[in-house]
C-alpha cells in the first residue's frame, strides 16, 4: 500500500475536486436566501443499521469548507449503529454547513455501505487465521475514501493502484511468454529501475502454481477461480515459500469454506462495487 502521507494527498484531492464539482461558483440556493453571517446547527442523522465511516472524513471537509466550524462527535468509524443514532453534531455558519452538506452525505454513505459489507466478511472469517482484502474494482475518482472504509469495516488493503504492487495477472503472463518469463523479466525490471515492489502472481490452475513455485521472489500466488478441492492441493504445494490468495466470484456463501482451505488472504471486489448505501441525513436543528 502507499504511504500514509501520499493517502492523505489523495483524500485532499478528493474533497477539491468534489467541492468545484458541486459547488462550482457558489451555492446560489443558500447565497440567495441565507444571510452570510447567520450561524445554525445540524445533526447527522443515522436511518439505517450497520457500520458507521467517513466521520473522520466529514471532519475534514467541514474544516476545508469553514475552519470555523464545529464538530461534536458522537460516535467513532466503526461503531455499530442503528436508526436514529446521532453520529455527530456540526455548528457554524449556516451557508458553510449546506455547503459541505451533500459532499459529507455521499461520502458517509457510500463508506458505510462499504464498511457494512466488509464487517459481515469479517464476521464470516472469524476463527481462522485468513484475512478480507478489496480490489481496485472501485469508484473511479474516490478510490482512497472506498478502501479507508474497508479498512474501518476490519478489513485490509491490497494494492491502491497500479503503482505500488507488481500483479501479474493472465493477460500480463500471456502477452509476456509464460509465467517464467514473465516473473524474470519483472525481476529484471524492478533491478533495472531500482523499484522495490512485492511481486503477485496469478495462477490458473495447479500446473501453473508449479511453475510459480520454482521462481524465488515471489510474494503472493493468487489462485483464481480455484475451486475447494485444488485451493487446498495449491496451498499444500506453496507450503511456506509465499503466501496465498483465493479469489473469483468468493461471497458469504462461500468465503468461510476458501478460508478453511488455509489461504492467508480472500480478496473480493463486491466490497466495494457491490453495495447499497446507508442511508443518512443531516438535519438541522
Amino acid at each position: 500500500m502507499i504511504t500514509q502521507e501520499q493517502f492523505q494527498r489523495e483524500i485532499d484531492i478528493i474533497i477539491k475536486n468534489a467541492i468545484r464539482e458541486d459547488v462550482g461558483d457558489g451555492d446560489h440556493s443558500s447565497l440567495s436566501c441565507i444571510p452570510k453571517n447567520a450561524m445554525g446547527k445540524a445533526k447527522l442523522l443515522v436511518k439505517d443499521e450497520g457500520i458507521i465511516a467517513g466521520i473522520d472524513f466529514a471532519k475534514k471537509v467541514f474544516a476545508d469548507v469553514d475552519e470555523a466550524m464545529e464538530i461534536e462527535v458522537n460516535l467513532q468509524d466503526g461503531a455499530k449503529v442503528k436508526y436514529g443514532d446521532i453520529a455527530f453534531f456540526v455548528s457554524g455558519r449556516s451557508q458553510s454547513i449546506l455547503k459541505a452538506e451533500r459532499l459529507v452525505l455521499n461520502a458517509m454513505q457510500r463508506m458505510s455501505a462499504i464498511a457494512t459489507k466488509t464487517h459481515s466478511f469479517v464476521e464470516l472469517l472469524e476463527g481462522t487465521d485468513t484475512k478480507i482484502l478489496d480490489t481496485r474494482k472501485t469508484t473511479p475518482g474516490i478510490r482512497a475514501l472506498e478502501k479507508w472504509a474497508v479498512k474501518i469495516g476490519g478489513g485490509e488493503n491490497h494494492r491502491f493502484a497500479l503503482y505500488d504492487m507488481i500483479m501479474l495477472k493472465d493477460n500480463h503472463i500471456d502477452f509476456a511468454g509464460g509465467i517464467t518469463k514473465a516473473i524474470r523479466k519483472t525481476q529484471d525490471y524492478l533491478k533495472e529501475t531500482g523499484r522495490d515492489l512485492k511481486i503477485i502472481v496469478e495462477a490458473r490452475n495447479l500446473n501453473e502454481v508449479e511453475e510459480i513455485i520454482q521462481s524465488d521472489g515471489v510474494y503472493r500466488i493468487l489462485l483464481d477461480n480455484f475451486d475447494y478441492d485444488d485451493t487446498r492441493s495449491a496451498v499444500a504445494l506453496i507450503g511456506d515459500k509465499c503466501l496465498t490468495e483465493s479469489s473469483g466470484n468468493i461471497n458469504e456463501k462461500t468465503v468461510r469454506k476458501y478460508a478453511e482451505c488455509g489461504v492467508d488472504y480472500i480478496s473480493s471486489g463486491a466490497l466495494t462495487h457491490s453495495v447499497y448505501n446507508m442511508d443518512l441525513s443531516l438535519k438541522a436543528v
